[in-house]
């Protein structure tokens, strides 16, 4: 079974790796052997699953993974790199950090997770800052508010079963270099309209609302944004959140359109129109985000 995880991704073009990165990313893409998108979800989890259960867990891979997501436009290849060890590191740090010391033990022995923690010390120390750029951000259990902000409602691609109703057509950047899993919801856009709709969003939250939670939220997505080439991909996945939702509830969901709205009304003086936009993007998150506590 899939985590129940949202993706948020940037697919930097071949263009943006080093030399000695695009020769192995190039062959990658072309090797027979790479885990393909429609199980790659399935493989991460897995391989997340068997160092867990490990005897003794291990919190994080012994090393960095060499598996990527793709996404081919014509004759440019763009790549997502997988960045499984990096990810585990920053993750178990969060969790080091907002969980007592006792408790923690009890999921991971307090020599294992001190080990870790010193191999991610260690990262941090030979690479600098730019060592802890990561190309995906999960979310369980609901997508942030803010992750939407990037993307268009025309970006929208729904698959149902093995019925597509996508929103539009898939352009150019939503057409995935492999075959979709069966049930997803994907946006895809570019990294220029991705900056823009932060900037423009940032700019109507300040002027109408000023300094409140979204904002931050927001300016955390726009800061992470610039961390990558101008010319990259930006995708939102719902993951295994699929597997949470219905077919109505999926169809349903307009949450990018719902939010391109309230920004709308608060910045041409709807504001009625622009607080019922924002509660139902908010109400519909809330009501997925309560099924981690059922039973």
């Amino acid at each position: 079974m899939l985590p129940y995880a949202a993706y948020l991704r940037v697919y930097e073009p071949l263009s943006a790796f080093t030399e000695q990165e695009r020769a192995f990313w190039a062959a990658y893409a072309d090797s027979k052997d790479r885990p393909r998108r429609a199980f790659a979800l399935e493989a991460e989890h897995a391989e997340a699953v068997r160092r867990l259960l490990g005897v003794p867990p291990m919190p994080a891979p012994g090393a960095e993974s060499t598996n990527a997501y793709l996404r081919r436009i014509e004759e440019t290849l763009y790549v997502c790199p997988w960045q499984s060890r990096l990810r585990s590191w920053v993750a178990f740090a969060r969790f080091r950090g907002a969980t007592p010391i006792k408790l923690a033990d009890r999921f991971v022995p307090r020599t294992i997770a001190e080990q870790t923690a010193d191999d991610f010390d260690r990262h941090k120390q030979k690479g600098g800052s730019s060592s802890l750029r990561t190309h995906i951000r999960t979310s369980t259990w609901h997508v942030p508010t803010s992750w939407f902000v990037p993307f268009d409602s025309a970006e929208r691609w729904l698959v149902l079963g093995h019925r597509e109703e996508p929103s539009a057509e898939p352009s150019a950047p939503a057409t995935p270099t492999t075959t979709a899993p069966a049930r997803n919801l994907l946006y895809v856009t570019s990294m220029a309209q991705a900056r823009r709709r932060v900037a423009r969003a940032l700019v109507v939250i300040r002027r109408h609302v000023g300094e409140v939670g979204t904002l931050t939220e927001v300016e955390e997505v726009g800061r992470w944004l610039e961390e990558f080439h101008p010319h990259s991909l930006v995708e939102l996945d719902y993951g295994g959140l699929v597997h949470v939702m219905d077919d109505a509830t999926l169809q349903a969901d307009q949450s990018a359109a719902e939010l391109a709205a309230a920004l709308t009304g608060l910045d041409t003086g709807q504001e009625e129109l622009a607080y019922a936009m924002y509660q139902r993007v908010i109400v519909r998150w809330k009501s997925i985000q309560a099924l981690e506590s059922a039973n």
